[in-house]
């Protein structure tokens, strides 16, 4: 999915950097704060980026020609909410493209676009609107991390598409050629992420149950909030809507 260096025309560069500087600034300040406050959940937020930087770095062929991998946004994006995706999704492009020669740093803004501020949002976007209909948690969040993949596939065939417009059909030739080339793989691989970002949170779930409720991923039942004991009540957690 990430686009290599110098792939994109200068002028398409430029604009995909001023397009996603914003969301990364604001995600650099939401950060910042929650960590402040509440610096217990530095753990779980490394954690995050790792799954990100590693699922975004399997690099696997497409009967295509091509190669796609997971993206390991939507995880973060539940947790912590888009904006801080918006940071960890940076860092995890800056340094696959200084150490892996995967993406680059002129294409950086247009990658970072697709696969830190689109994909984190249209994921969590889903996951809050399944969970607002009282759908299951893990339903939810398997749906969650699958938007997210597929959806930063989509924006990249768009962002080629501007760039390189077919000769005969023009921008919806060029986007019908490259999202096809990306949907042979990317299909699959999204329902594998989906599932696998399931796992994770169910393990989650078991060993950290109180940064889970706190984070509001799981909230205290009615007799939870009612125990005196803050320990009780945490233990008696189950999962609902933020």
């Amino acid at each position: 999915m990430h686009i290599a260096e110098g792939f994109l025309p200068p002028a398409h560069a430029v604009a995909w950097g001023v397009a996603s500087a914003p969301f990364v600034v604001h995600g650099a300040r939401s950060l910042v704060r929650d960590v402040g406050e509440h610096p217990e959940s530095t753990l779980l937020l490394g954690a995050s980026g790792a799954f990100t930087f590693v699922l975004s770095a399997l690099k696997l062929p497409s009967v295509t020609g091509s190669c796609s991998h997971p993206t390991g946004t939507g995880l973060g994006a539940i947790l912590f909410r888009p904006p801080v995706m918006a940071v960890l999704g940076t860092i995890t492009l800056l340094f696959q493209a200084l150490l892996l020669a995967h993406g680059g740093l002129t294409t950086l803004g247009a990658n970072v676009f697709s696969m830190a501020v689109v994909g984190p949002w249209a994921g969590y976007g889903t996951y809050r609107l399944l969970r607002r209909y009282d759908v299951p948690l893990m339903v939810a969040v398997f749906f969650g991390a699958f938007v997210a993949d597929l959806s930063t596939y989509c924006v990249t065939s768009v962002q080629l598409a501007l760039a390189f417009p077919d000769p005969g059909s023009g921008f919806p030739g060029a986007l019908g050629k490259f999202g096809s080339v990306f949907a042979v793989t990317q299909i699959p691989l999204a329902v594998s992420e989906g599932l696998l970002t399931v796992l994770v949170m169910r393990m989650l779930v078991q060993s950290s149950k109180g940064e889970l409720t706190r984070l509001g991923v799981l909230v205290a039942s009615a007799a939870g909030r009612r125990a005196a004991n803050p320990a009780e009540a945490a233990d008696s957690a189950e999962a609902v809507t933020r």
